[in-house]
Parts: C-alpha cells; sequence; structure tokens
C-alpha cells in the first residue's frame, strides 16, 4: 500500500532516479519532475564512450579523490558504496564488470538500457513522471513551484522536497544553474560555478593549430605542482583535451583565478628516464636533421615532435642537454581553461556548510539538495556518477528520517 504522503523529486539525472528509487521502495508516493522532455539527458551523454559507473578502489583512496572533500565523502561512501551500487544494478538485472584500469562498466547493458529498466521500474513502484516542468521556487506556503508547458504555474502539494538539479556544465542536457538564483533568493550560500574536467587553452600558432588540430599526443605524463596524471592527449584549435588535462584542470583553473602562474610540465617521453634520454641525444650527426634523428633515436615524431618545436627556441633544440630537458619538461603556455558550458562537470553550487548530515538545507527545513548542485568535484573515472548515487540516496534516506518512514534496506 503506497503511503499518501507526497515527496517532490525535482531533476531525472542519476541523483533524482535514485532518491526516487529508495522513496518509492520504502512506500512513498513519488512525484519526479524535469525541465526537459525525457529523463537522464546527461547520463545518456556519459555513456557515449562507455558507461564508467564507478570504481573497484579501495574505500580510502576512492573517497580522497574528492579533494578537499574527502572526509565528507568518506561518511556519504559508507551509507552508499560502490559495492552497493554494483549490487542494486544486479537487483535491477543489469551485471557489471572491473576493467584493467579498475572503472566499473556494465556488462551488456548501455545507458539507455539502464535508463529504460530504471524508469520502468520506478513506474511500477508508482512513481508519477512531470516531465516539461520546470522548477520555479517555493510558494508562500513553502510549496514547491513548477512551470508546465501551458505556461500556467503550479503548486504541488509536496511534504519534502529534494532537488537534484545538476551543476552548470552541458546546459543543453537542463543542468544550465538556473536555479542558483532561486536557493540564492532564500539566503542559501552559494559557490560560485567553476569548470571541472575540461580542456585547456593554448595560443597555438595558426601553423599547429591548422596541421595537429584532432591529433592525439601518446603515453605522456603531465605534471602541476605537486599533481600528476598519464595517459593520451589530444591536440585541439583551443589547445590541449584529454583524460590528463581533466585530471589536473581543477588545479590549473585556480591557479588562474588566483593570477599565478601555471606551471604546467609535459614529459614527452615518460618511460625513459633523462639521464638515458642525454645519452642516446648526445651523439647525432652533423648533416642529419633533428626530426630523422629524434624519430630513430626515440620514436619522437608526428605532433610530439611539433611540439616541441611550437614552444622551444631554435636555439634549445640545437643544444642536447637543453633539448632532453625540454623533451621531460616542456612547459605548456596555458592561458585558460575552456568555458564552464563544455566542461563534463562543474565546481560550485551549494556549500556543504548549508545542509546538515541528511543533505537538508538548514534555511529551509524539508528541502534536500543532492548530486551536483552540492559544491563538490572529483575526476572522471565513475566517481563522479558515484558522488551522484550516492547523494541521491542519502538526501532520500534523509527525507525518510524526516518524515518518520523506516527506510528498506
Amino acid at each position: 500500500m503506497k503511503d499518501e504522503t507526497r515527496v517532490a523529486v525535482v531533476g531525472c539525472g542519476p541523483a533524482g532516479l535514485m532518491a526516487a528509487t529508495v522513496l518509492s521502495q520504502a512506500g512513498l508516493s513519488v512525484d519526479l519532475f524535469e525541465a526537459k522532455g525525457s529523463a537522464g539527458c546527461k547520463f545518456l551523454i556519459a555513456g557515449r564512450g562507455g558507461l564508467n559507473l564507478t570504481h573497484s578502489e579501495q574505500a580510502e583512496a576512492f573517497a580522497a579523490r574528492y579533494g578537499n572533500n574527502a572526509e565528507i565523502f568518506k561518511k556519504l561512501l559508507a551509507v552508499f558504496s560502490p559495492g552497493d551500487l554494483r549490487a542494486w544494478l544486479r537487483g535491477i538485472g543489469v551485471e557489471t564488470f572491473v576493467g584493467t584500469s579498475g572503472r566499473v562498466f556494465p556488462k551488456d547493458a548501455s545507458a539507455h538500457d539502464i535508463l529504460k529498466i530504471w524508469i520502468e521500474t520506478l513506474g511500477k513502484h508508482g512513481v508519477v513522471f512531470h516531465y516539461h516542468h520546470r522548477w520555479q521556487g517555493f510558494s508562500k506556503t513553502g510549496a514547491p513551484l513548477f512551470l508546465p508547458e501551458d505556461g500556467t504555474l503550479r503548486e504541488f502539494p509536496a511534504r519534502a522536497v529534494l532537488l537534484a538539479l545538476g551543476g552548470a556544465s552541458w546546459p543543453q542536457t537542463g543542468s544550465d544553474g538556473s536555479w542558483a538564483a532561486l536557493l540564492a533568493a532564500r539566503d542559501v550560500h552559494l559557490e560560485p560555478f567553476r569548470p571541472a574536467n575540461c580542456g585547456i587553452e593554448v595560443a597555438w600558432s595558426e601553423h599547429f593549430r591548422t596541421r595537429f588540430s584532432g591529433k592525439p599526443l601518446k603515453n605522456l605524463l603531465l605534471r602541476c605542482n605537486d599533481r600528476q596524471a598519464t595517459g593520451d592527449v589530444v591536440v585541439t584549435a583551443h589547445g590541449l583535451e584529454g583524460g590528463p588535462v581533466y585530471a589536473l584542470s581543477g588545479v590549473i583553473r585556480d591557479l588562474l583565478g588566483k593570477g599565478s602562474p601555471v606551471p604546467l610540465l609535459l614529459d614527452l617521453k615518460r618511460d625513459l628516464p633523462l639521464e638515458r634520454l642525454k645519452d642516446k641525444i648526445a651523439h647525432r650527426r652533423g648533416k642529419e636533421s633533428l626530426a630523422n634523428f629524434l624519430r630513430k633515436t626515440i620514436h619522437l615524431a608526428g605532433p610530439a615532435y611539433s611540439l616541441l618545436r611550437e614552444i622551444c627556441s631554435p636555439e634549445d633544440l640545437q643544444e642536447p642537454t637543453v633539448l632532453a630537458g625540454c623533451i621531460k619538461n616542456l612547459t605548456i603556455p596555458v592561458v585558460n581553461t575552456r568555458p564552464l558550458a563544455e566542461a563534463i562537470s562543474s565546481a560550485g553550487g551549494v556549500a556543504f556548510a548549508e545542509v546538515n548530515a541528511d543533505l537538508m538545507l538548514r534555511k529551509l527545513p524539508g528541502v534536500f539538495v543532492a548530486g551536483e548542485m552540492l559544491d563538490w568535484e572529483a575526476p572522471t573515472g565513475g566517481y563522479l556518477l558515484q558522488g551522484a548515487f550516492t547523494t541521491g540516496h542519502l538526501a532520500a534516506q534523509g527525507i525518510l528520517k524526516w518524515l518518520g518512514r523506516p527506510a528498506k534496506p
């Protein structure tokens, strides 16, 4: 039997859908509101390159991926862990496996498959979906307000509200951050939105941009201050993209914000120690071109060699010791990060100080927040989705506690 207590969940991304799952399984009447015409738009985009659901890392290391919020996420992940997520997925018929990098993927299901099963499961539990309903804040009585397609403002009688409206990246998916003004008007403190997991801008020459845009730079090591990341990078018309760049983009962003120099160093031959590299390039024949010499001696060619020429002076390239230093520590002249709208995720949003341990807003009792609306960031690799799933689960548990309802295990 359904409880007549009605809960409004606003946002049909992973956090909102997970919250609706917990609440409906506990027997509450749940209504899901979504500004777009379908659910899980950003979730589907995340699945385009292979849906990385979470990671198999140990709890301590996993929590550390959330940076300044590591201690907070250590507690959150204890409530709903990567193992719990995999068990839940198994419960709806989706098996997962751990890849060679430790990342967790669905075995025989796409993002579209999972979303379809999920929505059908919620429907069987009585969850009602309201698409094309944009949240407009609260009425004088505290009820959530929605603007449907017909333009008539609607007040919904909910005993509790869970907001899971996303951050401010990929606004075309619905996570445009427009909700921030509504909460700020209620005196909720928000940190400014900032791009996370984004590319960087470099002022390439027209020749380099035209010839090498879209070309990969393989097996690199990138360093910025005390952070480093390895992998492949892609040259773009604007600068550089790719996993290692995304992993360091938060550090780069913060340095740029302070007006500090950005010491982004790129190691083009990370498997070759500096001293061995010096030995290899110390005996160049006089008539042999540098391009041919480096290609034959250390297998450096294509975009990597041209990147050396793009950044280093002709004099540096002719001096073997300096050349070796450039190959191992090539300073990339970063101009900026790519815009927030292009970022994979965003930092900023509702400060954790504004919510209690159950993710309820201190200034708006009965209103809970989950997902990227909260001010946290994490690298790609499963940590972003796990953060959304976990905070959605915890906020739903908080609603059950607030309403005095027992939660199903």
